[in-house]
């Protein structure tokens, strides 16, 4: 289906947008590098200082990298979620997704601690496929179990508030881990449930580009089922459509995409739940072809803007970026309430 003018124009700008505010990402920091030094680091060229160099290169482009993968990959896993629940509250963080990967990187930190060896902490390859392999576990146990219940359960509240009690008798858990965990444990726990997009470095990279990329993609492929999913299952299933098949790669899909960005940078609240609503009411549309590509680039605009804020240019304290995206999205959640009758109709619901 063609795009209409008024689209591409948007779509165009967010994609110049986009473009700038990762050139912005790669400029501003703590360490003020002269703009002319930086265009020349990035087109390959050697600085006159090496600091310079070593700041750009090692530091600011992994994080402006791993800021476009969190924030495509959190937006579409929300999207993911509210067409699957039709449910205008569902994200990452309120079904509890996010909450069981918590739990699946405090059972590898925590409890490897103990032993003598903090696998986050080191930072090398085991123990990055300890904490991304334990996060995806995770958040696909947690759906998996909403999954269930949904089944059983006809009531979308209901439904949100049981991810919600997941999400307190979680963090029970984890307090308890944390009660009889080693201190240089703790410590690294507590710094990656703070959500830092610095803490990913090229090594890291390796393993998250190619995992977000095919979640991703994987997604874009589903799009058609995906549009079916929102008249209802009884109609997708009408028309062809395998209920349990689309089930178990939504759910798949979802746990990775939201658990291996919550593995390597730590919670990051409330992008998911905001960015398919804010994206759908900039395009008017709900065709997933569509809705997919541009939450990953709304959601990475997102989050490269809130890196910035975070930042705090010419300081040298960093704000965790959950509290500038809460910041951000919280107001998207309580106008989403406000409007609640407009949104359930626009998902069709019964």
């Amino acid at each position: 289906m063609a795009l209409p003018k008024r689209n591409k124009y948007i779509i165009a700008g967010l994609i110049i947008l986009f473009i700038i505010l990762l050139i912005l990402d790669i400029i501003l920091g703590s360490v003020k590098i002269p703009f002319n030094e930086v265009i020349r680091i990035l087109s390959g060229s050697q600085s006159s200082n090496n600091t310079w160099l070593t700041i750009i290169n090692e530091f600011r482009i992994p994080k402006a990298i791993t800021a476009i993968l969190a924030g495509s990959s959190l937006s579409v896993c929300g999207l993911l979620m509210q067409t699957y629940f039709r449910n205008p509250l569902a994200d990452p963080f309120i079904l509890g997704i996010s909450s069981g990967a918590s739990l699946g990187v405090a059972l590898v930190v925590l409890t490897a601690g103990s032993f003598g060896v903090n696998l986050y902490v080191l930072g090398n390859a085991a123990g990055n496929v300890s904490v991304t392999l334990a996060a995806a576990i995770g958040a696909s146990a947690v759906l998996l179990f909403i999954t269930f219940v949904a089944r059983k359960i006809n009531n979308n509240v209901t439904l949100l508030i049981l991810g919600l009690m997941l999400g307190y008798i979680i963090g029970s858990i984890e307090n308890i881990l944390k009660y009889f965990s080693t201190m240089e444990s703790l410590q690294g726990y507590i710094i990656w449930g703070m959500g830092n997009l610095g803490n990913v470095v090229w090594n890291d990279l390796y393993y998250l580009i190619p995992i977000i990329a095919l979640g991703l993609l994987f997604s874009f492929s589903l799009s058609k089922k995906l549009n079916l999913l929102l008249l209802g299952e009884n109609y997708a299933a009408s028309m062809g459509v395998n209920i349990k098949s689309i089930r178990l790669s939504i759910i798949i899909t979802g746990g990775i995409l939201g658990g291996v960005i919550t593995a390597f940078c730590g919670p990051v609240a409330f992008v998911g739940v905001a960015v398919p609503h804010l994206t759908r009411n900039l395009l008017n549309e709900y065709d997933h072809k569509i809705l997919i590509p541009s939450v990953a680039l709304v959601g990475s605009i997102l989050i490269l803007m809130c890196d910035i804020i975070s930042q705090m240019p010419g300081n040298n304290q960093t704000i965790p970026i959950s509290a500038v995206t809460s910041l951000v999205g919280a107001p998207v959640v309580i106008w989403i309430v406000i409007k609640q009758r407009r949104i359930k109709h626009s998902f069709k619901m019964e």
